[in-house]
C-alpha cells in the first residue's frame, strides 16, 4: 500500500497528531545534535571567564558527561515517541480498556484501575532506563550514591504515595467528569488548584521526610549571616534545614519549600561541604531573589492559567468522537479522555518550550541583580563556577539548545551580567 493510501485512509486528526509527533521528534532530535556537536567542538579549551578556576581535564571531563547524557537522551526520546504511538494508534489503550472492562465495574472505578494499570506498565518499561542513567551514567561519573535498595525503596513509597494522595484526587475528578455538567473542567480545575496548593505546604512536613533526613544547621556562624540576610530582605521562615542529599547523589543544591508558615530554607549537605559561607550567602541571596521579585507567585499564577486552559480543553475534547478514534480508540469514556490529553498535549504544546525558558532566564537574571545587592556579587560568582565545576555542568552549551531548554542562562552570560555588580 502507497504512503498516499495509507494517509488517505487515516482519520485527519490521526494525520496531524503524527504530524506534531515527527515534528516534534525531529525538532529535539536536531536540538540534541546540537548540543553534542558545540559541547565536542569546544572541548579542549577553557573560556577565558572560567580559566583560573576550571581547569582543562574539569572541562574536558563537563563535556563528556553531557555528551554522554545527551546521547543517552537520544535513546529515551525514540523509546518515548515509539512507546506513544503503540499506546494510542497502536492500540494499546485500547486493549487495555478491554481488558479492565470486562469487569463490568462502574466508569469512576474503571477509571481509577485504568489509570494505576497504565501508570504501572509505563513506570515498568521505563525502568530500565532508570536504572541504567542512575547505576552506569551517573555511576560512572562519580555521581551516584545511591544503592538499589534505596533505589527500589523509593519506588515503593512513590507507589504507596500514589495509592494515598493521587487515587483520591482522581476519583474527585473523574467523579466531576462524569457528574458536574458542562462547566465540570472549571470544578475540576478548581480541585486540582487547591490541592496543588495543600501539597506545597504539606510536601516538607509529611513528604520529604519519608525520603530524606533533615536536621537544623549546626553552625551558629553561618545560622546567624543567613539570619540576618534573612532580615534585611523581609523573609520569615520556620528553619533553615540541611538534608542529606549525598545518600543518592553528589549533586548540590539548595531550595525553599512550602508556603506561609511552612517555608523553609533547605540545604544539600554536600553543597554546604562545597562552598565558604560567604558563598552560601550569595546563593541564598539569589533564592531569595526570586521570593522578593514575586517570581513564585508569577510562575503560580502563569500555571494556574495556564491549567485552566488545559482543562477547558479537555472539556471540549471529551465530547468528541474524532478525538479517540484518532488516536486509536474506540470506547468513549471520562478517563480515557483523561489519559490521552495527557499522554498527547506534550506534543501540541513542545513547540513554546522557549517561550517558558526565556521567562525563567529573565528571572534568573533578576535574582543574580537582587543578590548582588544583598550580597557579595563576587562571592556568588565564585559559589557558581564551583557549583559549575562539581556537578560537570558545561561551560560551552549550543545557543538555540540552550534557549530552547534552559531554565537558566549559560554560564559565561551569567557571570558576565553579574560582573556588572562588581
Amino acid at each position: 500500500m502507497s504512503p498516499n493510501i495509507l494517509l488517505s485512509n487515516m482519520p485527519l486528526f490521526t494525520q496531524i497528531f503524527l504530524f506534531m509527533l515527527f515534528l516534534t521528534f525531529a525538532i529535539q532530535w536536531w536540538l540534541n545534535r546540537r548540543q553534542n556537536n558545540h559541547v565536542s567542538q569546544h572541548k579542549d579549551s577553557v573560556p577565558n571567564d572560567f580559566s583560573e578556576k576550571i581547569t582543562l581535564e574539569n572541562h574536558q571531563k563537563s563535556a563528556d558527561y553531557t555528551i554522554a547524557k545527551i546521547q543517552f537522551s537520544q535513546y529515551e526520546l525514540i523509546f518515548g515517541n515509539i512507546l506513544l504511538i503503540l499506546w494510542t494508534i497502536g492500540g494499546g489503550l485500547n486493549w487495555l480498556d478491554v481488558q479492565i472492562s470486562v469487569y463490568a465495574l462502574d466508569a469512576i472505578t474503571t477509571g481509577i484501575i485504568f489509570i494505576l494499570a497504565f501508570s504501572l506498565i509505563s513506570s515498568a518499561l521505563s525502568l530500565p532506563f532508570s536504572l541504567y542513567n542512575t547505576f552506569v551514567l551517573e555511576e560512572k561519573f562519580g555521581f551516584n550514591r545511591s544503592s538499589f535498595t534505596l533505589f527500589i525503596t523509593d519506588l515503593v513509597k512513590q507507589f504507596v504515595l500514589m495509592l494515598v494522595i493521587a487515587v483520591p484526587l482522581l476519583y474527585v475528578i473523574l467523579w466531576l467528569m462524569q457528574s458536574a455538567g458542562t462547566f465540570w473542567w472549571l470544578y475540576a480545575w478548581g480541585v486540582w488548584f487547591s490541592f496543588s496548593l495543600v501539597m506545597m505546604w504539606a510536601y516538607p512536613s509529611f513528604i520529604a521526610p519519608l525520603f530524606n533526613k533533615f536536621s537544623e544547621l549546626e553552625s551558629l556562624e553561618l545560622k546567624q549571616r543567613i539570619e540576618n540576610l534573612m532580615s534585611r530582605c523581609g523573609f520569615t521562615s520556620s528553619g533553615i534545614l540541611v538534608m542529606d542529599g549525598s545518600k543518592r547523589s553528589s549533586h548540590g543544591n539548595a531550595y525553599f519549600t512550602g508556603l506561609g508558615k511552612q517555608k523553609r530554607i533547605v540545604f544539600f549537605d554536600n553543597l554546604l561541604d562545597s562552598l565558604d559561607d560567604e558563598e552560601i550567602e550569595a546563593v541564598l541571596a539569589h533564592e531569595l531573589g526570586h521570593f522578593k521579585k514575586k517570581h513564585i507567585t508569577k510562575r503560580m499564577v502563569s500555571m494556574a492559567f495556564i491549567t485552566l486552559g488545559g482543562f477547558a480543553v479537555l472539556g471540549y475534547l471529551m465530547q468528541q468522537t474524532w478525538f479517540y478514534n484518532g488516536l486509536g480508540v474506540e470506547n468513549i469514556s471520562i478517563y480515557m479522555a483523561l489519559i490521552l490529553f495527557s499522554l498527547t498535549a506534550s506534543v501540541f504544546t513542545f513547540p513554546l518550550s522557549p517561550i517558558s525558558s526565556l521567562f525563567s532566564r529573565k528571572h534568573e537574571f533578576e535574582a543574580d541583580d537582587y543578590a548582588a545587592s544583598q550580597a557579595d556579587a563576587q562571592k556568588l560568582i565564585d559559589a557558581l563556577v564551583k557549583l559549575y565545576k562539581d556537578n560537570f555542568s558545561t561551560l560551552t552549551p549550543d545557543p538555540i539548545f540552550s534557549a530552547w531548554y534552559d531554565s537558566h542562562p549559560p554560564a559565561s552570560v551569567r557571570v558576565k551580567n553579574l560582573r556588572k555588580n562588581l
